[in-house]
């Protein structure tokens, strides 16, 4: 046999929830577009079948009994959940537009300028991680994030910033020390296709410089470390703005390397309209 209180018919459910939200059955049928008789009857059904007095009634009133103001927060709270996932999975329709980045310009120049981005309510933004920026895959459709020279043949190129790279340190890590001598401080690498300390010896004319003490494959990793003070990081200018201007890092050298290229966001015809795109380049784009 059936237990009867399995299967309870919605609409009597939420009329004892919004009833009892609002501790009044004239209100209920107001927000409800029903009648207060309709939402009376559909309580006394709810009421027989769960075999308890959910409300006391009054001359002037109705007020919720113990059991029927113990159930109420269940109650709200899943037909919340009913409602918001419908919202979610039903609602509006939107188109997802894809932005594959790599980690370090996703957190450090993205993320920080997404205040700024306005798509429209029907589009979802949705951004995916590349291990390297130059990395260009058949997987990767939508919007990409390049490191490279810029020049491809793409329907949409549009440049992000230039690159530019400089020591940087921990203030608590130059404490005591000749900042004309930081470069006895160990230093933190990069793995991967990027300049790094060496091509910074070869232009400023300094010592060979020794094995990084740190070697990491994520600039944000990198970064993370210099911050904590663990060396010297020759960080990307463009990506330490905030951190700089926090005083979480200093920087040690009025010389910089510059590299001939920059990053780009990049798109294939027909990936994104052009107001997306104009959107994003607007947000994103130096």
């Amino acid at each position: 046999m059936d237990n009867p209180l399995s299967n309870l018919p919605l609409d009597w459910v939420h009329a004892f929830e919004v009833a009892g939200r609002l501790g009044s059955f004239t209100a209920a049928a107001t927000e409800t577009g029903l009648t207060q008789a309709a939402i009376s009857q559909r309580i006394g059904h709810l009421e027989t079948r769960l075999g308890v007095a959910l409300f006391i009634r009054k001359p002037r009133g109705v007020v919720l009994s113990v059991e029927g103001e113990a159930w109420l927060p269940y109650v709200t709270h899943a037909l919340g959940t009913l409602r918001h996932s419908s919202e979610e999975l039903f609602g509006i329709q939107r188109t997802r537009l894809t932005v594959w980045s790599s980690t370090s310009v996703l957190e450090h120049w993205i993320a920080p300028r997404l205040a700024g981005l306005s798509l429209g309510a029907d589009v979802q933004l949705s951004f995916k991680t590349l291990m390297l920026a130059s990395e260009d895959t058949p997987q990767s459709r939508g919007v990409r994030l390049r490191y490279g020279s810029g020049d491809w043949n793409i329907a949409h190129r549009a440049r992000l910033y230039d690159e530019e790279l400089a020591p940087v340190v921990a203030p608590a890590l130059m404490q005591g020390r000749d900042p004309a001598h930081w470069q006895d401080l160990p230093r933190i690498g990069l793995s991967g296709p990027r300049m790094g300390w060496h091509e910074w010896a070869s232009q400023t004319g300094d010592a060979p410089t020794p094995i990084p003490h740190l070697r990491f494959d994520t600039f944000t990793a990198a970064l993370s470390a210099a911050c904590a003070g663990a060396g010297v990081l020759l960080a990307s200018l463009p990506l330490i703005t905030s951190a700089l201007k926090r005083g979480e890092l200093i920087r040690l050298s009025p010389q910089s390397l510059r590299s001939e290229s920059s990053y780009w966001m990049v798109a294939e015809q027909g990936e994104l309209t052009k107001r997306q795109w104009v959107a994003l380049t607007t947000a994103f784009c130096a």
